[in-house]
């Protein structure tokens, strides 16, 4: 055990127990060797069966837990920006969940104490850079064979939203990765945003507004519409389209199985992020602790946290106001 990455989990809700999961029955060359929730016996609950693994309702104590090397942070975004400083300060390794830091300026407030330290210590889960489809159509945009992407056409729906969900929530949480898939797939910054309201879905819960059309504005003259569906009740779909000078390339159709019976035929759809984005966040952590193994930070930064906050934000207000919103991004600290 003692060549092995010593992970701390900070959070053991949904997300970080499949973290806990896959640092213990799929992931080569880590551990985990501390956990910390607020809630103990779920955090107990999510470790049942490993040993070596110290729990802790206080996650400055699960950051100075004996063995731990690197952290996983995992814990609801509010909580983040802390507990990255607390990294930062200990020089400890960290792959961060989405949002970064859901404000924009205590993402800059990140980007800015990383920078002060002259290294890289944290990077950021936008799983969908792992996913085997979308770095194919990253390659294919790279490789100019279809000229330059002029739009990109987004989908991504929920079965449903989790209690206590909010319309502002549909921007910053659920269509944060559209918004750094946009910006990795384009290489541009996105400029602008405008919300748009459908008339919203019966399977709303309460005053939630859902659906909702996101257009993004890059800098470089692309265009970017993301449907954020976050009821539609029947499953999880995530789907890209670039529609470019000389052809398109779409990804996200289910290539899932399909049965066949007396009467017709069903095919499946994934009802879940962690099962459609499962190989996704298999190579995303192997690829962290095989980097974090050899002194190494690679992957999405805190200068992509922070943009996506920043346009998330600026969209939460276009919703608001029901206009158009400029994004104004901090200039850039200098990389370490």
């Amino acid at each position: 055990m003692g060549d092995l990455l010593g992970v701390a989990v900070l959070g053991a809700g949904h997300m970080g127990a499949d973290h806990i999961r896959r640092l213990d029955q799929v992931v080569s060359g880590a551990r985990v060797a501390a956990v910390a929730d607020p809630d103990l016996e779920r955090a107990r609950e999510a470790v049942a069966g490993m040993t070596g693994v110290s729990v802790h309702a206080d996650p400055s104590a699960a950051l100075d837990a004996p063995g731990v090397r690197a952290v996983l942070i995992a814990s609801p975004g509010p909580a983040h920006e802390e507990a990255l400083l607390a990294c930062f300060a200990r020089g400890l390794p960290v792959l961060c969940e989405k949002p970064m830091v859901p404000d924009s300026a205590g993402a800059l407030r990140v980007a800015e104490a990383e920078a002060r330290l002259g290294r890289r210590l944290a990077q950021i889960g936008f799983m969908r850079r792992y996913d085997a489809e979308y770095r194919r159509l990253k390659t294919l945009l790279d490789g100019g064979s279809l000229g330059r992407p002029l739009m990109l056409h987004c989908v991504h729906r929920n079965v449903s939203s989790p209690a206590g969900f909010t319309s502002a929530m549909l921007i910053n949480s659920s269509a944060s990765h559209e918004i750094d898939a946009a910006r990795w797939l384009l290489a541009q910054e996105v400029t602008a945003v405008t919300a748009l309201r459908p008339a919203s879905s019966p399977g709303a819960p309460g005053d939630l507004i859902d659906p909702q059309l996101l257009l993004f504005e890059t800098e470089r003259g692309a265009l970017v519409d993301v449907e954020v569906f976050v009821n539609s009740g029947f499953g999880y779909q995530v789907r890209c389209e670039a529609v470019c000078e000389a052809g398109s390339a779409r990804i996200g159709d289910e290539h899932t199985m399909v049965v066949t019976s007396r009467g017709g035929a069903a095919q499946e759809v994934a009802q879940d992020y962690l099962v459609r984005f499962a190989d996704a966040y298999d190579r995303e952590v192997q690829a962290w602790v095989d980097a974090t193994r050899r002194g190494r930070v690679t992957g999405p930064g805190v200068w992509d946290g922070y943009a996506a906050s920043a346009v998330a934000e600026a969209g939460v207000r276009s919703l608001e106001t029901g206009r158009r919103v400029a994004v104004d991004l901090a200039p850039r600290p200098n990389r370490p």
